[in-house]
């Protein structure tokens, strides 16, 4: 299944929902970041990924998320345990890197 990332603010929170579906592959990753970091800019606003719906992640867009996980202002949630344990990988393979 391609990546979908579709905005899904309701009125009166605080940060912009973004709900990502699909398969995650580097290029989506990358892709995903520079819409977070654009979002953040333009509005002032958190930004909150809803990675409920991934159904694959490669190491690659682990460490992109891992990365944004890091940034203020951006936070994951919705992470299945197999989604999560692949990002706390990336997260520890770029600090022993």
């Amino acid at each position: 299944m391609p990546t979908r990332i579709t905005q899904v603010d309701a009125p009166g929170d605080a940060a912009t929902r973004l709900k990502v579906e699909g398969s995650l592959y580097l290029a989506d990753a990358e892709l995903l970041e520079r819409v977070c970091r654009d979002l953040r800019r333009e509005t002032g606003r958190a930004v909150t990924l809803d990675l409920a719906d991934i159904s694959f992640l490669d190491s690659d867009s682990a460490e992109v998320l891992a990365r944004m996980r890091r940034e203020p202002g951006v936070r994951l949630e919705g992470l299945h345990l197999f989604v999560q344990k692949v990002i706390e990988l990336a997260e520890e393979e770029g600090r022993a890197g």
